[in-house]
């Protein structure tokens, strides 16, 4: 199997985190691709583990440059990005690259690197999708309603990705992005 680029994408609370997680634990050559961010870390986030944890300016300079694979607004006020040069090194370095990214981030890196792999995490229902949200309790309710709205536009965008895959268990979500690799 040669290497790839893997996008991956979602609503809000739908697992995506978790999946990826669970492809790094049990699958051998994937690397995962840190993004930037602006927001704050959430408890227990670790600065270039997570995200790259960094001010508007900082993110800005980046964009400026030509530095980010892909970057967004997400949620109205925080911004996130992809830095190209670490994905391009671990391409060439032989490994898949998994980008764990929002569907704005998904089109443009379809656009500037088409041959990348594009792979909609979808939750089994909408009611799951809420009480995933309620249950992780990091956003204040009036977060989580914003992100309730996002979501609701990011379902509808499913349709533009090369596969759907539904995250109703963890390791046979994983296990069928892993597959969708295969050449």
């Amino acid at each position: 199997m040669s290497n790839k680029l893997l996008v991956i994408a979602g609503p809000t609370a739908v697992g995506k985190g978790t999946v990826v997680d669970y492809i790094l634990n049990n699958f051998s050559n994937f690397h995962i691709s840190v993004s930037a961010t602006t927001r704050s870390p959430r408890p227990g986030e670790v600065n270039g583990r997570n995200y790259y944890f960094m001010s508007h300016d900082e993110f800005d300079s980046l964009v400026n440059s030509g530095q980010m694979l892909e970057f967004a607004v997400v949620h109205g006020d925080n911004k996130y990005g992809t830095p190209r040069k670490p994905v391009e090194d671990a391409l060439a370095r032989g490994e898949h690259v998994i980008l764990e990214i929002d569907i704005q981030g998904a089109r443009q890196v379809k656009q500037a690197m088409p041959e990348a792999i594009s792979i909609f995490i979808a939750p089994p229902s909408w009611e799951v999708l809420v009480d995933r949200l309620h249950a992780r309790g990091t956003e204040t309710a009036i977060e989580q309603q914003k992100r309730l709205e996002t979501a609701k536009s990011e379902l509808v965008s499913q349709g533009e990705f090369d596969h759907v895959v539904i995250n109703d268990e963890v390791a046979r979500c994983a296990s069928e992005v892993v597959e969708l690799l295969q050449d």
